[in-house]
């Protein structure tokens, strides 16, 4: 399949700004002020997240595509021919790329993302990778309701979503559930599920992955406040707001906040919101499971784990799932 003939079957969902507004203002009136990591991510947002993905404290992606590299030939197995793969979050498809390299004549890639300008420069340079691959762009929040492109160059066996990187963890275990759920719901009978799903271990290297010396991870977390300033005309003051990453052990995961440094009130849309010091907005959760704590919440999504391939310290792990009979 030529995908010249694709180029412009963007399904475009991408949020308003009144949407954007409406959340922010949602998540700053709370008792604990929180907004969604969705919006971690516009172009310079997800240009920080791959610098991330490099860096030697941020061992997920290095260590998933390690896991890959090993068993690929399995994962592509376990897909079968003629699978329309579908990736939530999809960002620069990094590791979407060794996949579709892999697998035995694909039906089509749909790679789903927020941030379209991100999108469509992953699609351009996939469409000139993988020429015989029919690739059907989706820009939405991939936790919303959209559909998924039908493919123009024939059968479809089944179909396969493709969730990496552990972002299940950035969920509320309740929300995690409601996800997986959902999923189940995209796919037919026969469908599947490549998730990646990091594992707990010593807080040390889990809290030096979020707190990196370069700083890009508090770079990244505070751009979501320029981007709130610059999309909705806020006033925060970048500079009296820090980056802070740490482990919560009860509820098996790192938070990460954005710290007043000192007494202040922010406008956004009209209103206004006070910060005290040392008060925190929560932008993210990142939840780290053990292989038991995975399989309950997949069973409560609707899947059961099929297979499981980790690394020598078990430090991440890649699991295909299909739906619970």
């Amino acid at each position: 399949m030529n995908n010249a003939g694709s180029e412009d079957r963007l399904q475009d969902q991408q949020p308003s700004r009144q949407t954007f507004l409406d959340d922010v203002v949602t998540g700053l009136s709370a008792s604990q002020k929180w907004l969604s990591p969705m919006y971690f991510y516009d172009e310079a947002g997800s240009k920080l997240f791959d610098r991330i993905c490099e860096l030697p404290e941020y061992y997920l992606t290095r260590t998933e595509l390690q896991i890959m590299g090993e068993h690929l030939p399995e994962m592509a197995d376990a897909i079968g021919p003629r699978a329309l793969l579908i990736e939530p979050g999809s960002g620069s498809s990094l590791k979407t790329r060794r996949l579709l390299a892999a697998l035995h004549d694909p039906a089509a890639y749909v790679p789903v993302e927020i941030s379209r300008e991100h999108l469509m420069n992953a699609v351009s340079s996939l469409r000139s990778e993988f020429p015989g691959i029919e690739i059907l762009p989706v820009c939405a929040d991939f936790t919303s309701d959209f559909d998924i492109p039908e493919p123009a160059s024939g059968e479809v066996k089944r179909r396969l979503i493709y969730f990496p990187g552990s972002t299940i963890g950035n969920f509320p275990i309740d929300e995690a559930a409601e996800l997986l759920a959902t999923m189940r719901k995209k796919i037919d009978a026969g469908g599947g599920l490549l998730i990646g799903v990091d594992l707990r271990k010593d807080a040390v290297v889990l809290e030096k992955a979020y707190n990196d010396h370069e700083g890009v991870t508090g770079r990244f977390n505070l751009n979501l406040l320029h981007r709130i300033n610059q999309e909705l005309g806020a006033d925060f003051d970048l500079e009296r707001f820090r980056h802070r990453a740490v482990w919560n052990d009860e509820n098996s995961r790192i938070e990460m906040h954005l710290v007043s440094d000192g007494e202040q009130s922010v406008t956004i849309g009209g209103q206004d919101f006070h910060f005290v010091d040392d008060e925190y907005i929560l932008t993210e959760y990142s939840h780290k499971f053990t292989f038991s704590g995975f399989e309950k919440l997949a069973r409560e999504g609707g899947w059961t784990v099929r297979q499981v391939w980790t690394d020598n310290r078990e430090y991440f792990s890649v699991q295909y799932l299909e739906p619970v009979e």
